[in-house]
């Protein structure tokens, strides 16, 4: 063992050194359905107007770290409830991040359904909690009796409820969301994520007064604003307060802060596009549907979970045509054979529907 691998081993947790690194594959002259990105940009006359305002943004000066302006502009946008504010993070990941640190007290435990968003557990191990995974039913619905009995055994400090759930793009029953949240009630948070609320237009966020322990938790990035790395989440505002303590001073930056204030005052116009991926997503089901050896599960996101034979082997040939999709087969058993595609334009919907004709035929 080097001098370097025997200080690495003394000074990095386990748990650090067994986890690899998260992967973001090359999708340079590709067409790219695999992070659920979309696929409009703004128009040629906003894009110029953005590129003004960004040239006047002073990039010598921190941002200020209140964000009082943005802030207010996410509440009012986006039907925060009167009397609730928001946290502002650099993308959902860093919210989950401030939630872990928040609450990793000796012992704590973070519970979510799986499969679910990979970030949940790799966040809590990275705090030194335990995270415990209920798995789904085969249909990818809640386990609603599972659920309970874990809520009841592990007394979680953190509990996460995509909704819908990435990656198999389900919403789960708002009922029994509630039971759980009530379950929760004196033991921990319940986290609702709703990354992709604007596709599948339901939302706990009128819920925020009706549960105290309740956080929802957002992000533009589905809207049309990946590259500026903007998550929000609301709470009751002692709690907000408390996840507020753990944010870095000055984690959004200013051309982050400029731009967000830009699109917030055109937001009809990402509404629009998040309309046609809507109508997208219902035309690419039927297609899907018609082709032998896919099985298209339903969903609420603007993705698929699609399960075909061999999805090694499809993938590669996907690969082939240019079109990088995200392979699940390996990830979890009740996500065997599965991989998950984004809504996009109906042009690359047509290149991906006749590629995965080719690839599975």
């Amino acid at each position: 063992m080097s001098y370097l691998d025997a200080l690495l081993t003394k000074i990095i947790r386990p748990e650090v050194r067994a986890v690899g690194a998260y992967h973001v594959p090359d999708a340079a002259g590709l067409v790219k359905l695999d992070a659920m990105e979309n696929p409009y940009t703004l128009p040629p006359a906003l894009r110029a107007e953005l590129g003004a305002r960004l040239a006047e943004v002073e990039l010598n000066r921190y941002p200020v770290p209140s964000y009082r302006e943005l802030k207010a502009r996410i509440c009012a946008g986006f039907e925060v409830p009167a009397g609730f504010d928001v946290v502002l993070g650099n993308g959902s990941d860093e919210l989950i991040s401030m939630i872990s640190m928040a609450c990793a007290r000796p012992g704590a435990v973070v519970l979510a359904p799986s499969p679910a968003f990979v970030m949940y557990g790799v966040s809590a191990q990275f705090a030194g909690m335990e995270f415990v995974g209920v798995p789904l039913r085969q249909d990818f619905t809640l386990e609603l009796p599972a659920m309970l009995a874990a809520i009841a055994r592990h007394q979680p400090a953190v509990l996460y409820l995509p909704y819908p759930n990435n990656p198999t793009g389900n919403l789960f029953d708002a009922g029994e969301m509630a039971a759980i949240i009530e379950a929760m009630a004196g033991i921990g948070i319940v986290v609702v994520d709703e990354a992709y609320q604007p596709f599948a237009l339901a939302s706990f966020m009128p819920q925020l007064p009706r549960y105290p322990n309740l956080v929802v938790m957002r992000t533009v990035s589905k809207i049309g604003l990946a590259g500026i790395r903007l998550g929000y989440m609301s709470a009751a505002p002692a709690l907000l307060a408390e996840l507020d303590k753990i944010r870095p001073p000055y984690n959004v930056n200013v051309l982050t802060q400029a731009a967000a204030l830009f699109a917030l005052e055109h937001l009809d116009v990402l509404n629009a596009q998040a309309a046609l991926l809507r109508e997208e997503r219902t035309r690419l089901a039927a297609q899907l549907a018609e082709i032998a050896g896919v099985e298209v599960f339903p969903s609420a996101g603007n993705f698929f979970l699609l399960r075909v034979a061999n999805v090694d082997a499809v993938c590669a040939k996907l690969l082939d045509h240019q079109i990088l999709v995200k392979n699940f087969g390996k990830m979890h058993a009740l996500l065997a054979n599965c991989l998950r595609v984004t809504v996009s334009t109906p042009e690359e919907n047509a290149l991906f529907v006749a590629a995965l004709r080719r690839a599975v035929g």
